[in-house]
């Protein structure tokens, strides 16, 4: 079964177990993996991501200020796939590019390991007398369906930008596995378009390209991008109100105006540090974690906030000014359980939570909660559990049960 069939199949999974399905839009590394890690369904390449970590708008990906194509190949080479090794992994092309053809960009596409192509930058978000310009020159949409065409014809999956039912009809004819209501530049935080749509005007179009859809007998993902959308709640709320809608693609959500709020808040907090809060465990540890919790119950939130890293009985005992056995014997008494006990089954049980919502690797799995050796990973988890970890993978239908790598 090739990586692409893998892919597809995963994603009906999720949306047959009542699922939405999440892309992460990015130019870095770092928030790819954070995308795999997180539970993410893919990840897209799109060269505006590199202009946002730049602290510029993302309509630097649609400005002459270098090769678009150059420069995904690039970040795709050097930032993304080494990284996030093997996982679903989408190259936005720009099939506009006069300097190419259809099968010359997809050439420099054939010793990549990613799992399809996606149309961007995109016509779709330029209107105007600069779009007519465009289309008289022939760079248009139809262009761009030409692309992802002959990316289907390869095998390669395909996903969509459409902003209109038009376009989503040609993209739809394809067919294209993943069609992306792009709902124009991502607005809010410090950067970005200032025009504000409204829900109402935006939940309408939305209606009607699904509505024309159905009408075509789709049977493409049918995923949402940018606008005004720029948190949770407000992805629910389109959600509840379009049901054919299956899923979400953030770029700027996750990589500027999370970041930005955050990062900000952050400094201020620096800046002002005459007075030291003592919510973090680290303060109070150093003030004594005495005073702040019974034994017991300090034992259980340094588990809880380190459990991946190594955790011994005399090291909280030295930051309890008390001695290992008296600790070990407390902890037994107030908990039920012996202090390794409890470690190993808080372990486990978030091995077992990221088993059921994610499709990392087993290997990677154990690590996260704290085994280095998979082995010991391995005989412990047959012990609480009467299972080995791959079995338990397999019957929580998380992962195609025909991938055996580990």
């Amino acid at each position: 079964m090739t990586i692409q069939s893998k892919f597809l199949n995963a994603l009906h999974q999720q949306i047959r177990q009542g699922n939405h399905l999440l892309g992460v839009s990015t130019a870095t590394g770092m928030n790819a993996l954070h995308a795999k890690n997180s539970g993410a369904d893919f990840v897209m390449v799109l060269n505006s991501g590199k202009f946002r970590q730049m602290g510029r708008s993302s309509l630097g990906g649609y400005l002459a200020f270098t090769n678009s194509n150059q420069q995904i190949m690039t970040i795709a080479r050097q930032e993304i796939l080494p990284i996030v090794n093997g996982f679903p992994t989408f190259v936005g092309l720009n099939a506009t590019d006069p300097t190419q053809s259809p099968k010359q960009l997809l050439t420099l596409l054939q010793q990549l390991p990613i799992v399809g192509v996606v149309n961007y930058p995109t016509v779709t978000l330029i209107d105007g007398q600069f779009r007519e310009a465009l289309t008289e020159e022939g760079a248009t949409f139809a262009q761009e369906m030409v692309l992802i065409k002959a990316a289907h014809e390869r095998k390669l999956c395909t996903a969509a930008f459409v902003t209109t039912p038009d376009e989503a009809i040609l993209a739809a004819q394809i067919p294209t596995d993943i069609i992306c209501i792009h709902l124009g530049l991502t607005e809010g935080g410090l950067l970005g378009a200032r025009r504000v749509r409204s829900f109402t005007s935006m939940i309408k179009r939305v209606n009607e390209i699904c509505q024309a859809l159905k009408a075509a007998d789709s049977h493409s993902f049918l995923m949402i991008y940018g606008g005004i959308i720029n948190d949770l709640t407000e992805v629910r709320y389109l959600y509840n109100r379009v049901p054919a809608i299956q899923g979400y693609i953030g770029g700027s959500t996750f990589e500027r105006l999370i970041p930005e709020q955050t990062i900000s808040e952050q400094m201020r907090a620096f800046k002002s540090a005459e007075t030291t809060a003592s919510d973090t465990l680290t303060v109070q540890i150093l003030e004594g974690a005495q005073n702040y919790y019974p034994p017991t119950d300090f034992i259980k939130r340094y588990i809880d906030e380190n459990y991946a890293a190594p955790v011994y009985i005399g090291e909280l005992a030295d930051m309890l000014h008390m001695s290992a056995s008296y600790l070990s014997t407390l902890f037994k008494k107030k908990a039920g359980v012996s202090f390794t006990t409890y470690l190993i089954r808080f372990r486990l049980n978030k091995a077992v939570e990221l088993i059921k919502s994610t499709s990392l690797p087993l290997k990677e799995i154990a690590q996260l909660v704290g085994y280095s050796d998979y082995a010991q990973f391995n005989k412990v988890f047959r012990v609480y559990f009467g299972i080995s970890p791959k079995k338990y993978q397999i019957q929580s239908s998380n992962i195609d049960t025909t991938d055996t790598n580990m």
